[in-house]
């Protein structure tokens, strides 16, 4: 629950918007370009084998993460879930353990990549999410330099003309944005 009513009511906004960009797209054709710019981004930073990442699978309206999971797993990589806490911590489990088996809430340490869902982000880095704080409690977790990439609809990275996402001293900025149409990397020369 946002105790923050400006937050609170952007959030509403990004969600109507949401719901009218999802509505123009074709959710298998979105499912396949996500998993090959996954592959690609993948690819480009080195991961194979044994490499870890940190995904989560869609719920309707949100990008579909069902195909990238399979591809990066059907590649070696290590995809691992959140598992939502009482708290709104996340513990994790490993996408191909049929039982999800716990992790344990330092399974970001492990990581090598962050793809995580929100419903916005502005060319800041400022990622919205759905109010709940879960990646900001678990992002912190993740070693140093290991990129965050949030993955979006097109058109939910903000123009630079758009007032930015409010963020608070808790919020954990992201490297990138990762859509059907590529990555858009964020921050100073990029």
């Amino acid at each position: 629950m946002d105790r923050d009513p400006a937050k609170a009511e952007r959030r509403r906004a990004l969600r109507a918007a949401r719901r009218e960009r999802v509505a123009g797209r074709d959710p298998v054709a979105d499912s396949e370009a996500l998993a090959r710019v996954a592959v690609e981004e993948v690819e480009r930073l080195g991961l194979g084998p044994g490499s870890v990442v940190l995904s989560y699978a869609s719920v309707p309206g949100e990008p579909p993460t069902g195909a990238l999971n399979a591809a990066l797993t059907g590649r070696g990589v290590r995809v691992l879930l959140p598992i939502t806490e009482p708290d709104l911590d996340l513990d994790w489990h490993d996408a191909e353990d049929p039982l999800s088996s716990p992790l344990g809430r330092d399974a970001p340490s492990a990581a090598d990549l962050v793809l995580a869902p929100g419903l916005a982000v502005d060319r800041r880095g400022t990622r919205m999410g759905q109010g709940g704080g879960c990646y900001d409690r678990a992002l912190p977790r993740r070693r140093p330099g290991v990129p965050v990439l949030a993955v979006l609809h097109p058109g939910e990275l903000l123009d630079t003309d758009e007032a930015p996402l409010p963020r608070e001293p808790h919020d954990q900025p992201v490297d990138g944005v990762l859509t059907a149409e590529g990555v858009h990397r964020l921050g100073p020369g990029r």
